[in-house]
């Protein structure tokens, strides 16, 4: 729950404003009443006893950094089961994509000192015993006091390495253009992976531009594109310091934050200065002026201003590191180079193999060879002569002729198994029992443990007539139907283990954006074998789009039980409902999509007649427009990345008919305009999904010519998709099995 303007925390901290908002909390402004000062109060909302070990543990270590560059941790506590908090100095200023929306590009200067300043924070973090490693530097951490200062700021995604233990203030996520492909995944990151994002973030600086993705660049989907490409007034030395540093493989990177500062330095002589003197051209009065207090009448409302003002971003979570984050990267192009000479030498080893076990039977079997050629190879030794000598019969044999007597003159007739097979029957060949209006009093949903490793993709086909249910196995390519109902199945949601699914019926076919729902929607569960049938929903009006919670113990779903499209949640301990949405009259909420954590819901609003992108707390609190594109156009059903950094929903006309395509927007760039189109194909594309890594997509649409709905699989940051399904019945509404973490 975000505190009030006013709120007087911990006995000492007044809160003043609130900074920024994300997955584990909010960032505010305060003022330290007992030494007068303003201070930055960062907020996790995580109070597991994993969690508070784990804060407190880190908070101490943090505490204890003392750096020119970097703000200092000067107070942390938990209070109760509200939150932990962490005190540390309020920087003023401006960081460093603002001053890129200000002014396009910094100066080349500018760059090499901000590098150098920040280089040294790194050296002195990556030193310290444990060592730590920041891993979320971006231009947006990247703070410009009023007087030119540079520091490092937010520790949220920090990495404390003790021993053969990790441990992390936040978690292992990825700001896509900024992130080493190591740090995808669960490969080892080290101060290599601070290295890169560093030079990364003086890529876009000096360009303007994010640089293609690391991790599209490691499986050869994308190319770094050269900096004195997009800025030909860099230096070659400069330009050649900053791209290797973002080599793909850790070992072409610089090794040490100091040797980065010496190529940084050493592109232009003018910058060397001393440690710790690295200062930029401050940024405009107007910015770098510090914000007084304003007069607030009443604490729990902000002013008319602060309500328009987005806030700034913070890094969303994600899972605690695992045990196995220990493993070295690799990329996938120099994996393949030594699978290619282990295969070729390999082969060397099994012709050197093949020749001496001829050579050894040549040596022990001569007489095969012809006698020219034997002659000729004088270390095979002499033919043996050998001399078969018949040996002779006798002339009578003794003949044994025993008398059986059996004891039983019939014989058996032997028993043929056949194996049989029990087909499991279609819609259109044996039709399924018909489901209660009410739901059985034995049904009762428990709250589902996470797990599962399944490479499957759920989906809606209608190719026996009734949409139904299947379950797509993406390795072998195998189809297996999961529902057989008579009023038909849709909307796939899995449980977060993988063992069930919750569903719609009856159904009308593709669900179309602009297409009501059957009054009588209702929902219901099943496990992924198709067993065990249950009605979930008593209300059966209009019930539809579910989504299970990422920790299994509740159901966002869209119902009009009260006369219009609004998002609800279900309580899967007690069974009871709340509703979330009620954005004022005549605005309709529905498409329910929940952060991987679950504390956030986006979901598509439709007001002044066109669908937009919200999000929420999971409690229905905080609602907000995640991205402005006016009235020409229709955005819907919205889906997070699995690092919850990006939102990723449909789009279409609003005044003339067109097929849908897929857009993206960062969940720190809420708010604006700003959406980026992601080519995947031939439009229509609708539906899509990640899968539980967060490497692969699969979603709803057509071939250029084609007629039907299929599946299609893609890459994240590929543009070469894979045709799954090719049945002629229309196959939609792909729903991947989680996996295990």
């Amino acid at each position: 729950m975000t505190l009030e303007r006013g709120t007087l925390l911990h006995k000492r901290y007044r809160i003043v404003e609130i900074l920024g908002q994300g997955g584990m909390g909010s960032v505010y402004r305060a003022v330290d009443e007992n030494l007068g000062v303003e201070v930055a109060v960062k907020e996790n909302l995580f109070t597991t006893d994993e969690y508070s070990r784990q804060f407190r543990l880190e908070a101490v270590i943090l505490a204890n950094l003392r750096h020119p560059n970097l703000p200092r941790v000067s107070d942390h506590f938990v209070v109760g089961e509200q939150g932990q908090y962490l005190v540390m100095d309020f920087i003023e200023g401006e960081d460093l994509r603002q001053r890129m929306e200000r002014d396009g590009t910094i100066s080349e200067d500018d760059a090499v000192q901000i590098g150098a300043a920040i280089c040294d924070a790194l050296a002195y973090l990556h030193s310290r015993k444990p060592p730590i490693l920041h891993r979320d530097i971006k231009p947006g951490n990247v703070k410009i006091t009023p007087d030119g200062h540079i520091f490092l700021v937010d520790f949220g995604l920090a990495k404390v390495v003790q021993g053969a233990q990790v441990t992390t203030t936040g978690a292992r996520a990825m700001t896509p253009g900024y992130s080493p492909p190591e740090q995808y995944g669960t490969a080892r990151t080290d101060p290599r992976t601070d290295i890169y994002s560093l030079g990364a973030t003086l890529y876009a600086a000096l360009c303007g531009v994010i640089p293609e993705d690391g991790l599209a660049r490691a499986m050869d989907n994308a190319q770094l594109t050269p900096l004195r490409k997009r800025n030909a007034k860099i230096s070659r030395r400069l330009a050649a310091a900053i791209e290797k540093a973002m080599s793909v493989d850790p070992a072409d990177r610089f090794q040490t934050a100091d040797e980065l500062k010496k190529a940084l330095l050493g592109s232009k002589s003018k910058t060397q200065q001393l440690t710790g003197n690295y200062t930029v051209s401050p940024p405009p009065p107007e910015v770098a002026e510090p914000q007084k207090e304003k007069e607030y009448p009443d604490p729990g409302k902000p002013t008319p201003e602060e309500s328009s003002k987005p806030p700034k971003p913070v890094s969303p979570p994600g899972q605690l590191l695992a045990p196995e984050d220990d493993k070295p990267f690799i990329p996938p192009g120099k994996k393949k180079k030594e699978q290619k000479q282990r295969r070729q030498r390999g082969l060397i080893w099994f012709l050197l193999l093949v020749i001496a076990v001829g050579a050894g039977w040549l040596y022990f079997n001569p007489s095969l060879l012809p006698d020219s050629v034997r002659g000729q190879l004088s270390f095979l030794p002499a033919t043996a002569t050998f001399t078969f000598t018949p040996t002779l019969e006798p002339t009578s044999t003794p003949t044994l002729e025993p008398t059986l007597t059996p004891t039983n003159t019939e014989i058996p007739p032997t028993a043929t198994f056949t194996p049989s097979v029990t087909p499991r029957p279609l819609y259109t060949e044996t039709p399924a029992p018909v489901l209660p209006a009410e739901p059985t009093q034995t049904f009762t949903p428990s709250v589902t443990p996470q797990g599962g490793g399944y490479g499957q993709v759920a989906f809606v086909s209608d190719r026996t007539g009734k949409p139904q249910i299947y379950l797509f196995d993406v390795q072998s390519k195998s189809t297996t139907p999961i529902t057989n109902i008579p009023g038909g199945a849709c909307q796939p949601s899995w449980s977060p283990d993988g063992a069930s699914l919750v569903f719609v019926s009856p159904c009308k076919g593709p669900d179309l954006i602009d297409q009501n729902p059957p009054a009588d929607a209702g929902l219901y569960t099943i496990n992924a074998d198709g067993t065990n049938l249950q009605p979930l929903t008593s209300v059966p009006t209009g019930n539809f789009e579910p989504a299970w919670s990422p920790d299994g113990t509740r159901i966002a779903f869209t119902s009009v039980r009260d006369g219009s499209m609004q998002i609800y949640v279900m309580n899967l301990a007690d069974q009871s409902v709340t509703r979330l949405t009620d954005l004022g009259p005549g605005v309709e909420a529905r498409q329910p999509s929940w952060s991987s954590i679950g504390n956030q819901i986006a979901f598509a609003v439709k007001r002044f007649n066109v669908y937009q992108v919200w999000a929420m707390l999971d409690n229905g609190e905080n609602p907000q427009q995640m991205i402005r594109s006016g009235s020409s156009f229709l955005d819907y059903f919205p889906v997070w990345s699995k690092d919850d950094t990006v939102i990723v929903y449909s789009q279409r006309k609003a005044d003339t008919f067109s097929l849908p395509w897929q857009m993206s927007v960062l969940y720190e760039k809420r708010g604006g305009t700003s959406a980026t189109r992601l080519e995947l194909g031939p439009a229509p594309v609708e539906r899509l999904t990640f899968s539980a890594d967060g490497f692969w997509m699969v979603y709803q649409g057509r071939e250029v010519d084609g007629t039907t709905l299929d599946l299609y699989l893609i890459a994240v940051g590929s543009t070469e998709r894979i045709h799954l399904t090719t049945d002629p019945g229309n196959d939609f509404e792909p729903a991947w099995r989680p996996s295990a973490p």
